[in-house]
């Protein structure tokens, strides 16, 4: 059974003191793949040591978070240009908007989302789209920039069932992660109805642990719980939900 984190920030801080034991206990799981989203600048050289470490099973993003987009967001994005003239890297994320912390940067967020894009489209990769408190103005963007030369992963989805049918219509996998697993996360009311091709596991670790891990420390480990909450509501096998969203992750990724 191969499984494929899409999402996971194993080259974050948290991992410090047990980074290569969380990465071999994932594997050891069957948690094969392990694709990284960048987050700014800051984090490029650890970001490459990962890879170095473990070169069979991590698959770099580049991109500048929107959280992370300031007033020197253009500087940022000319870094994330010089880096794919220099590295092979597998898709522009984690990338869109969030106002779930501030809207002083909305203009900024709306315009470096945009210019990512036509990056990812640019060098013919696919993106991996960041959304808090702002459906409206992420699909306001990809309805402007939709086509064939647009396609990636909606990733820690957490909106409606429209929210998912919209996504799925501009060429969007679902990522998904602890949130199905949580009470209160309400998108498992609804992913029954969702296809399982339009579907990848992630984790976002170290954030969002599923339940029972909710409130620690995520890892890549726990994809497991996710896997099993999916199969669940899809009334599958584990392995079949493995296989599917594993082959999924090659769709979009290319690997």
């Amino acid at each position: 059974m191969i499984i494929t984190d899409t999402h996971t920030h194993l080259y974050s801080e948290a991992f410090d003191e047990d980074r290569n034991e969380a990465v071999q206990k994932a594997i050891d799981l069957g948690v094969n793949r392990f694709f990284i989203p960048a987050i700014d600048s800051t984090y490029t050289d650890s970001m490459l040591a990962l890879e170095k470490e473990f070169p069979d099973h991590m698959f770099l993003m580049a991109g500048l978070h929107p959280t992370h987009v300031k007033e020197n967001f253009e500087q940022e994005l000319s870094h994330v240009e010089e880096m794919l003239g220099k590295h092979t890297y597998y898709a522009i994320g984690e990338i869109g908007i969030d106002l779930y912390w501030e809207k002083k940067y909305l203009k900024e967020q709306q315009i470096a989302f945009r210019k990512q894009i036509q990056i990812a489209k640019k060098h013919k990769l696919p993106i991996v789209i960041h959304c808090r408190d702002a459906f409206d103005e992420v699909f306001e963007i990809l309805e402007e920039e939709k086509g064939d030369d647009l396609w990636g992963i909606f990733h820690c989805f957490t909106g409606t069932y429209e929210h998912a049918e919209k996504a799925i219509s501009y060429n969007m996998k679902l990522g998904i992660g602890g949130v199905v697993t949580f009470k209160n996360g309400k998108i498992d009311t609804f992913l029954n109805k969702i296809d399982l091709k339009h579907i990848v596991l992630e984790t976002d670790s170290p954030y969002l642990a599923p339940t029972p891990y909710r409130g620690q420390r995520n890892e890549s480990a726990y994809i497991i719980n996710v896997l099993e909450k999916l199969a669940g509501i899809h009334g599958v096998p584990n392995e079949e939900v493995a296989l599917l969203t594993t082959g999924n992750s090659k769709d979009v990724f290319g690997i």
